[in-house]
């Protein structure tokens, strides 16, 4: 609870109890100009309650995630090193040192075969020679390789 203290922490907390009320009185202000007429302002009426809820929200929020300690990442799930060469275990994390959440995610790779495709061909050899002449222009290209001669 110490680091809830700290010089962060207490422009945070400032910034709730400045914004909050802030909020709500931008939306009293906004209920009273609707009253009078405006019909603009019964959308903003509602509106800065809700931000000053979504501020709440969030102080909570960062108050129990500081509150559950540095081992802890933002989703609120354990932080572990990665294991040492020749070990199943994850050692102490360490700072600066690569991370785990959780189980690692293992991906099924397949092969795809491509067909030899004429116009993906002709298009790679387009390519290629707009890369092996730089100066030139799209219109200067002599057509696919067959018909070019030293390719």
């Amino acid at each position: 609870m110490k680091g809830l203290w700290s010089p962060a922490w207490i422009a945070r907390h400032l910034l709730v109890i400045v914004l909050v009320p802030g909020f709500l009185a931008l939306g009293w202000w906004q209920l009273d100009r609707a009253s009078a007429g405006n019909a603009l302002s019964w959308g903003y009426t509602f509106e800065w309650p809700v931000f000053a809820g979504f501020v709440v929200f969030m102080w909570i929020r960062e108050v129990q995630h500081a509150r559950r300690g540095q081992d802890h990442d933002r989703h609120g799930t354990h932080v572990t090193a990665e294991a040492p060469a020749g070990t199943s275990e994850p050692g102490p994390a360490r700072p600066g040192g690569p991370v785990t959440v959780g189980r690692p995610v293992r991906v099924a790779t397949r092969t795809i075969a491509v067909a030899d495709d004429p116009a993906l061909t002709a298009y790679n050899d387009y390519l290629a020679w707009l890369a092996d002449h730089p100066q030139a222009r799209p219109g200067d290209y002599p057509g696919p390789k067959a018909g070019r001669p030293g390719r």
